[in-house]
């Protein structure tokens, strides 16, 4: 979709409410040294949070093998020079049902959101992006992007993109996209023809499609949390083929 041709052009959107006095508000200010916040998971979540002018909002979102859960994110911007990272990855088996609604609210210019969320999908797992970013009539110079990457690793997981946008400025940069695939055997043969076993390249491919989303994560231990999930996925599903 083009953001500069919105059918919507000229219209008001209408401001969301937080559902909460209470809302908890996470952000890192400028120069306060605050590293970018880790949520791991475990049950189905709700996060309402309010960015103001030169204020950043780091967030990156974990789901393990094994979690069922909704997680429903929204954020409002208020003010200019705020600036939004939105990351997840969700590693889903078996019977996991993961749900990610995400609605990105830029009620003022001269901001930036960013989001990315890739998915792996293995066992009789089904997995849900709901993206959706709103750009007010008065919010120009907003630059908005949303991406959503998923690898289907067995024929019975299910996954389920929507991304969209919703624009109402005619001076912005936005952009969205969504992708779901399978992991490229192109990719394997070259790694095996230079003496790598077809099931460590797998798990390879599988590292390198959610690198993108863990560049912020520095926890060692959760690091090797999720390389040891991603190769639990894969052996799981190797030996399901064989």
């Amino acid at each position: 979709m083009d953001s500069n041709n919105s059918s919507h052009a000229g219209a008001a959107a209408e401001p969301l409410r937080p559902y909460s006095a209470a809302a908890k508000r996470e952000w890192t200010r400028p120069d306060s040294g605050v590293r970018p916040a880790v949520i791991v998971v475990d049950s189905s979540i709700k996060r309402e949070c309010v960015v103001g002018e030169g204020e950043t909002l780091d967030v990156t979102f974990i789901v393990l093998p094994g979690t069922s859960a909704e997680v429903n994110i929204n954020v409002d911007i208020t003010g200019p020079g705020a600036t939004v990272d939105l990351k997840g990855i969700y590693l889903s088996h078996g019977s996991d049902k993961v749900v990610f609604n995400v609605s990105m609210n830029h009620h003022s210019g001269g901001s930036v959101s960013r989001q990315l969320f890739n998915g792996l999908a293995a066992g009789a797992a089904k997995c849900s992006f709901f993206g959706k970013i709103v750009v007010a009539q008065d919010a120009q110079k907003t630059e908005a992007y949303q991406e959503n990457h998923n690898i289907v690793l067995s024929d019975n997981a299910l996954v389920n993109t929507k991304p969209q946008l919703e624009i109402y400025a005619d001076d912005v940069k936005c952009s969205h996209g969504a992708t779901v695939g399978k992991l490229n055997e192109d990719e394997q043969f070259y790694m095996r023809s230079r003496g790598i076993p077809e099931d460590e390249a797998k798990v390879l491919q599988m590292i390198s499609f959610v690198a993108p989303v863990l560049s912020g994560v520095q926890d060692e231990e959760l690091a090797s949390r999720i390389e040891a999930a991603i190769r639990s996925l894969a052996k799981t599903e190797t030996e399901i083929v064989r």
